[in-house]
């Protein structure tokens, strides 16, 4: 997300609007719907909680799981988490704010992280009903065709998930990670990365541009976010719900993608390898370093649940896990 709205400070003027406004999808589950979600959330490992500790020996770790988007209600969960928080020795982050800022000053010299800057773009790699229908949605996001012909796919796809309610919000990037970075400074705890952006860029890229290209194409009705996509997630969240998070997402992608399961599975599976399981492991070999010490977690709520999430693997090195107050 912070990835995002700097990409989007540098390729196009951004314009106050009316937040976010939708109703919380959840409401309208039938009650055979909610009952299958019930039973899948009751076999993953660790579906709630945004807040739990991990102890071993002498090392004491709080897993904050974060929503990278503006929401009023997190202030008080801030102030509820400050006492304790302001006197750990580090914060760890998906990528620390230091950090984002330098890549964002070479990123003002050089979009090619985030362009085609060579070959043929988006236009002469998709059919022209595909085309039209997906330079629609990015048109409703404030992002002209002649710009988002030349992204790279993995990019558009990520563009696809912010509802352009929350791309016209001012401070929409001020999530809990935002407000944690201003608590840690605030104290002057040191900060520090889990990965770097050149690596997930990197990551994102793995596959050849029309195979990206091939998958934008079929999940482009899954992949887009609206106001009551938003709002769910949102409530979820504060509810510490984040298993639930990703396994709505999931029912509503399947239905609206018009895949089949099979098709829709595979596609899943290929997001998850690389946005969850990848990473985890990543960041692992660097929580499992930290010895001796109290530190913060601090990312996404949707990397802490299920068998690949970091509350199993630290389970699985030996770590007590407790929930705690959020």
């Amino acid at each position: 997300m912070r990835l995002l709205s700097i990409c989007l400070c540098l390729l196009f003027p951004i314009t106050a609007q009316a937040a976010c406004e939708g109703r919380d999808l959840r409401l309208d589950l039938s009650t055979e719907a909610q009952a299958e979600l019930d039973e899948t959330l009751r076999a993953i490992p660790f579906p709630e909680g945004n807040h739990w500790i991990a102890t071993k020996d002498d090392t004491v770790l709080h897993l904050i799981g974060t929503l990278h988007t503006n929401d009023a209600r997190m202030g008080p969960v801030v102030d509820r988490l400050a006492p304790i928080l302001s006197q750990v020795d580090a914060f760890y982050f998906e990528v620390t704010k230091t950090e984002m800022e330098a890549f964002e000053k070479d990123l003002a010299e050089d979009l090619s992280p985030v362009l085609i800057t060579s070959g043929p773009t988006l236009i002469d790699l998709m059919s022209e009903e595909d085309w039209a229908a997906l330079s629609q949605t990015l048109a409703d996001r404030g992002i002209p065709s002649w710009m988002a012909a030349k992204m790279r796919p993995w990019f558009l796809s990520m563009m696809l998930g912010i509802p352009p309610c929350l791309m016209n919000t001012p401070d929409f990037d001020r999530g809990m990670d935002t407000r944690l970075t201003e608590l840690a400074d605030e104290h002057q705890i040191p900060q520090y990365s889990l990965e770097r952006i050149e690596d997930l860029i990197v990551m994102f890229d793995s596959h050849s541009l029309e195979d990206q290209v091939a998958s934008l194409t079929r999940m482009s009705g899954a992949l887009e976010a609206g106001d009551d996509q938003m709002i769910t997630m949102a409530n979820a969240y504060i509810e510490e719900q984040h298993a639930a998070i990703m396994e709505l997402a999931k029912i509503q992608g399947l239905e609206a993608s018009g895949l089949t399961p099979e098709e829709f599975d595979a596609e899943w599976q290929s997001f998850e390898d690389q946005l969850l399981i990848q990473r985890n492991a990543n960041w692992m070999e660097i929580i499992l370093s930290l010895k001796d010490q109290t530190a913060v977690i601090a990312v996404g709520a949707g990397h802490l649940s299920n068998d690949y999430g970091l509350l199993n693997h630290l389970q699985h090195a030996g770590y007590t896990l407790e929930r705690a107050e959020f």
